[in-house]
């Protein structure tokens, strides 16, 4: 899946001085009282350089809190002069965007739900045309990657330069310890396909709750995340919204205080080390591979037999038995069962495609 975003490297238009981005924050603005007391404490916490507050919230029910509206843009402004802090809002509407321009907000963040939509991203875009401001934009509900990226992609055509994206988790109908799956592997695969595109973790919206925080937060440093963003309240027990992921300001220094962070490249002696092993690594995938063509020459034979003789692309029994002795294998050679059952599933899936193809033609 090809690209052609033009984004500046976060470096370029926010100075990080090589460290992690710390955004941090009410979940929703309430009050000009929790608002200040909240980004008064933020303020004084070293590592955190810009502080967010939901002004709109985009609830699931119409009988929720829904956010205070334009008047809290006005408290963020005040919070802006008296502390130094830049200020992040979610906007959904083009309406939302020029209340947060006339009111001096420095960043703007598109929700997952917005995300989800590619008609309300081109709104939003064209409202945007010839605006010089920074865009975060979320991962959707459901992990896709093309929708993700078609989001940026809709800001950068109309010239938005300065984008990151945030990984805030997708949603899951199984029970886990998490509200929204992490899925690791698909903000790295967006890293890895739109180059310079920095990825803020959201350990907030990932958790839902305060427990698993650390962990999360550690995990993404841990995977090179560029930053992250943290909820927190003054008073988190009496939050309007999502009051079980916020910090208090004080918690949140000991978290940023116990996060470990570690260099993306050691010494000289590390990475000639580290080479060896990439070469040793990159000759095993080429033999994987390898092994992975012969099997599917194998499909492809077993295909023509099948079609020759009339027989079923299927046979369930054997594929019950192929899959207990190859997992039987796997466990015996110190292989995680999960791991194995998805990739047997995966080999699976493409050769019942393999058949299939040969059967139809």
């Amino acid at each position: 899946m090809g690209t052609k975003l033009d984004i500046l490297p976060i470096d370029k238009w926010f100075n990080t001085n090589g460290k992690p981005l710390i955004i941090s924050g009410p979940c929703s603005a309430e009050s000009e009282e929790q608002l200040l007391n909240t980004g008064r404490e933020l303020a004084k916490i070293s590592e955190v350089k810009i502080i967010r507050a939901g002004i709109w919230k985009p609830r699931t029910r119409p009988d929720i809190f829904e956010g205070v509206g334009e008047i809290g843009l006005k408290w963020l402004k005040k919070l802006k002069e008296e502390t130094g802090l830049k200020t992040c809002v979610e906007v959904a509407t083009p309406q939302h965007i020029d209340a947060c321009l006339k009111n001096d907000i420095d960043i703007l963040w598109v929700g997952a739900r917005t995300t989800a939509n590619p008609f309300s991203i081109q709104e939003l875009a064209d409202n945007l045309k010839g605006v010089d401001i920074p865009i975060m934009v979320k991962n959707p509900l459901h992990p896709d990657l093309k929708l993700w990226i078609g989001a940026l992609e809709r800001f950068n055509q109309v010239g938005i330069t300065k984008l990151a994206a945030i990984h805030r988790g997708f949603y899951t109908y199984e029970k886990t310890p998490f509200r929204n799956l992490p899925m690791w592997e698909i903000p790295i695969e967006l890293k890895r396909l739109v180059p310079n595109i920095a990825v803020i973790t959201d350990p907030s919206h990932i958790c839902g709750n305060r427990e698993l925080l650390q962990s999360v937060s550690q995990k993404a440093m841990d995977l090179a995340m560029d930053g992250l963003m943290l909820e927190s309240h003054i008073n988190p027990s009496v939050a309007l919204t999502d009051a079980s992921q916020q910090l208090e300001p004080k918690d949140l220094k000991i978290l940023l205080n116990n996060l470990v962070h570690r260099q993306e490249f050691g010494t000289e002696d590390f990475e000639n080390l580290l080479e060896k092993l990439r070469f040793d690594i990159d000759h095993i995938d080429q033999e994987l591979l390898t092994i992975l063509t012969r099997r599917m020459h194998k499909i492809e034979e077993i295909g023509y037999y099948k079609k020759e003789n009339n027989i079923t692309v299927l046979q369930m029994d054997r594929l019950r038995q192929m899959m207990l002795s190859r997992l039987k294998v796997g466990k015996d050679l110190g292989l995680d069962s999960k791991f194995v059952l998805k990739l047997l599933q995966l080999v699976h899936k493409d050769s019942i495609q393999i058949q299939t193809k040969i059967m139809t033609t």
